[in-house]
């Protein structure tokens, strides 16, 4: 049974979504003439109408915004992208709640972009040092993520505009299939797909190799012990 706190609970988170919902769709009747707040990924973000919108820092998600979160598919362009729009000037921060730390970073490395993960979003907190990172004020800084409930809704609490782009196909979650589009929009059946060959390639110079082989030596001597 819920407790009258957890009716308040739910009551505040109520009320703050629906003052959201209701604050992004004004922003984006007001915002008709500037850049996009959907898109369908990275790539296809204009860098130079952000930089002519007065935007100078990006914070980006990780999870199925750049890989799948089963590490099947890469954002096409998603690299080459943030290579451009660091020679034209923008400072980059990865902000990521993925439970995997090791791999969030070593993202974090091979893409030169600092890290925070656990980065609990939407929550201001780790908006606000991306933000204290990279000397940027909000309104300076674009959040780019897949998610309206953690990525767009973090900026909105920070006063950051956000861009979301669509999802990478990935394994749904049971709430991700009850929500669906009310938080993520689904990647175009239309459009191209990479296959991510990074933990294929890449292992060993990013991925923590004394951790997996400590792993491996600790399974072989646990193996050499059982048949003695």
């Amino acid at each position: 049974m819920l407790n009258k706190k957890n009716i308040l609970i739910e009551v505040f988170s109520t009320f703050t979504y629906l003052r959201f919902f209701k604050e992004t769709k004004r922003q984006f009747s007001k915002r008709a003439d500037d850049f996009s707040r959907k898109a369908y990924s990275l790539a296809s973000i204009d860098s130079d109408l952000l930089k002519a919108s007065g935007i100078q820092g990006v914070i980006l998600d990780l999870d199925n915004t750049i890989v799948s979160e089963d590490d099947r598919y890469i954002s096409p362009g998603a690299e080459a992208w943030v290579d451009q729009a660091k020679v034209q000037g923008f400072k980059f921060f990865i902000l990521s709640n993925g439970k995997r730390r090791y791999r969030a970073r070593a993202w974090s490395h091979r893409l030169d972009i600092p890290l925070i993960n656990p980065a609990k979003k939407p929550f201001p907190s780790a908006f606000r040092k991306a933000l204290k990172y990279m000397q940027l004020q909000p309104k300076q800084v674009v959040v780019i993520g897949d998610s309206r409930h953690t990525d767009v809704l973090g900026a909105w609490l920070v006063g950051c505009p956000s861009i979301q782009v669509a999802t990478l196909p990935h394994p749904f979650r049971r709430w991700e299939k009850l929500l669906g589009k009310r938080v993520q929009s689904p990647y175009p059946s239309d459009h191209e797909l990479w296959e991510n060959d990074f933990f294929s390639q890449h292992i060993n110079p990013f991925y923590e190799p004394s951790f997996f082989h400590c792993s491996h030596i600790a399974i072989s001597c646990k193996q050499m012990l059982l048949h003695l």
